[in-house]
């Protein structure tokens, strides 16, 4: 299998730590990839229309895109239990989907300050999108202390959300305003798989 990657990607690294939980590590072949919302990267492009990161090209050739239909495949290929069967899968499909609009706003707001010439920026649209991740970090706050030593695609999307924060927006200091987000994440991040994917 092969893997369009960037190593600052929060999409990417969401797949990177369920293949890493799911020992699938070794059966990917990392591709280096120049994503960008304007300025295309062609070789993505050939393969997936979208131009996005993480793009996965299976053995077959069949082409996967979107962090949340590549970590099905892998936990369905590793046999895991990261998108549960039962009756405890909406909530953490959940959970998945409120991280991804974290990383959403997140990366809507990197793209504001990085991509469009000053003069075409909006103030209200990066506080919109700031005021969702709030909203988000809020809600992980508030689920933080039920969610122990749960280990599945909605745990993994919250840190990896929760670390692009790190990288990205140390300003908000997201740490010291939400402790029991922050409590958590700290376990969580001293997984060997969160290790092992941290942005450089």
């Amino acid at each position: 299998m092969k893997l369009y990657h960037s190593v600052t990607s929060p999409f990417v690294r969401k797949v990177m730590v369920t293949a890493h939980e799911l020992g699938l590590v070794g059966r990917l072949e990392l591709l280096p990839a120049a994503a960008h919302p304007v300025n295309r990267d062609g070789g993505i492009v050939a393969h997936n229309p979208l131009g996005q990161v993480p793009t996965l090209i299976l053995d077959d050739g069949t082409v996967l895109a979107d962090s949340r239909v590549i970590c099905e495949y892998l936990d369905h290929v590793g046999q895991g239990g990261l998108f549960p069967r039962n009756s405890d899968r909406w909530g953490v499909l959940a959970a998945q989907s409120l991280g991804d609009g974290l990383l959403d706003a997140a990366l809507l707001v990197v793209y504001e300050g990085r991509v469009r010439a000053e003069t075409e920026r909006s103030e209200a649209w990066v506080a919109g999108q700031r005021a969702k991740m709030e909203s988000a970090l809020q809600r992980i706050e508030a689920v933080a202390p039920s969610l122990g030593d749960r280990l599945d695609i909605g745990t993994i999307t919250f840190a990896c959300a929760l670390g692009y924060l790190d990288l990205r927006f140390p300003e908000i200091d997201w740490h010291g305003r939400y402790p029991a987000a922050d409590a958590w994440f700290a376990r969580f991040n001293a997984r060997p798989s969160m290790r092992a994917t941290m942005p450089a």
